[in-house]
């Protein structure tokens, strides 16, 4: 944990415990700065991200306080450990180099910007993109590269749109990103599952659904799987594209987490495919802001045209003043510092993760922790009672997200716990997890 989160982990912890109160003063920034040994302008960063979540405030030459609502409400959303939130937390989000960034693109781009434009995206930014991507080791040419607004929307004209193949079934992983399930369900697309599991998936059974089951695509997550948190090797992913080529089945690659990678040399399937048969998907919404919408697509020759067609009567073009401000902030080079600072941050609380867990001996609880990403994964044996451990939690102040809804209909279980470290600090993972064990075990039958 970084010398400012310690701080305001203190001071949250002084307001929760009543140790700070409304109207008294808190500790100087100076008596701060001593007690943790740092510089006057980590504490400055501490008390004005404080401030910004409206737990503190300040008067001139006075100093800072505790505001009234802070302490009268011991169960806000400052002191609930939330293992559930797939979005990344607030203090992450570069706010001011990013309004930069949109100044700057306003005054380049006034005329463009307000106005309707290019399905495809900005074309200035699809330049950007196509370099900028190279650095994933994809390489594509810009007429291959759409904006969308999200992953979500690339993900919904994907599965409504007539593929090239002729075939009509959708195949997933089970379990799978929720909002993936939640769009084939609401526009009536026929889906078939595969399991993946905290081992991976069967190769041998994913050859036998690619050459029998009519698939249109393929849809998968190799790097840190949602919800699972593992990852394809190489080995599998070659497997995999070969087979995409043998049965005329394309690949779906949503590389959401891409840009946690420690790994440099972990290469996306994109990277091993010769016959053009893996759309690429990359979010850019999720490492800066999710209220950016603005995910990069690239995609085959012969997707382009319909694809293009579905997406222009769907919402004309794509949040322009996102993209123009995008654009800004990868060629200055600030979006490699930020993924940076993030990368770090993430990794750190996976090994808290990692080292918290490997404390407990759970026979009957099995788990997955990667390098990085945003989700590690609990796996419990035995039948349990899924309601009673998520209220038991609730009423703790401990939030999980409900995994069964990562389940088709007929896949569907309750011994997954997606825990997402996202929006939680290494203490609340130290504090959080043994709770969620002991509750876990609790319930088991």
């Amino acid at each position: 944990m970084l010398k400012y989160e310690k701080i305001i982990e203190y001071i949250k912890n002084g307001i929760y415990n009543g140790d700070l109160i409304h109207k008294r003063r808190l500790p100087s920034i100076r008596s701060i700065s001593q007690q943790f040994n740092c510089s006057i302008g980590t504490v400055l960063k501490a008390y004005d991200k404080l401030e910004k979540e409206h737990i503190i405030y300040s008067l001139p030459k006075s100093g800072y306080y505790v505001l009234k609502d802070s302490h009268d409400n011991k169960h806000s959303e400052d002191f609930i450990i939330d293992f559930s939130s797939g979005v990344p937390e607030v203090e992450t989000f570069p706010y001011k180099n990013f309004q930069h960034c949109l100044n700057k693109s306003i005054k380049l781009y006034k005329e463009t910007l307000f106005t309707y434009s290019d399905p495809r995206g900005l074309s200035s930014l699809i330049n950007a993109l196509t370099k900028h991507l190279q650095q994933y080791q994809i390489f594509t040419k810009p007429e291959n590269i759409i904006v969308t607004s999200g992953t979500q929307q690339a993900l919904t004209i994907l599965s409504m749109m007539p593929f090239p193949n002729g075939k009509t079934n959708v195949l997933v992983e089970q379990p799978t990103y929720y909002g993936m399930i939640k769009t084939l369900e609401l526009n009536d697309i026929s889906v078939l599952g595969i399991e993946r599991g905290l081992n991976g998936i069967n190769l041998d059974e994913l050859e036998k659904m690619f050459k029998y089951g009519n698939i249109k695509f393929f849809y998968t997550i190799p790097r840190f799987h949602n919800p699972t948190g593992n990852s394809y090797s190489r080995q599998e992913k070659e497997a995999i594209v070969k087979m995409a080529e043998k049965y005329n089945v394309y690949i779906v690659e949503d590389d959401i987490a891409v840009d946690l990678d420690l790994n440099r040399k972990n290469d996306p399937m994109f990277s091993y495919d010769t016959s053009s048969k893996v759309i690429y998907l990359k979010s850019y919404s999720k490492i800066l802001m999710p209220g950016l919408r603005v995910a990069a697509l690239v995609v085959p020759n012969l997707l382009v045209s319909t694809f293009l067609d579905y997406k222009m009567w769907t919402d004309m073009n794509s949040p322009i003043l996102s993209q123009g401000a995008l654009e800004m902030y990868l060629k200055n080079g600030m979006f490699d510092v930020h993924k940076k600072e993030v990368t770090k941050l993430y990794a750190d609380r996976m090994i808290c993760l990692k080292d918290t867990l490997s404390t407990f001996i759970t026979p009957k609880i099995k788990w997955t922790v990667p390098q990085s990403g945003y989700f590690g994964c609990l796996y419990a044996e035995n039948n349990l009672e899924y309601n009673k451990i998520v209220n038991s939690l609730r009423a703790k102040n401990i939030e999980l997200f409900d995994t069964s809804l990562c389940f088709l209909k007929e896949y569907k279980n309750h011994n997954y716990f997606r825990v997402s470290i996202s929006k939680t600090s290494e203490d609340k993972i130290k504090k959080g997890i043994p709770i969620v064990l002991n509750t876990i075990k609790k319930y088991l039958t």
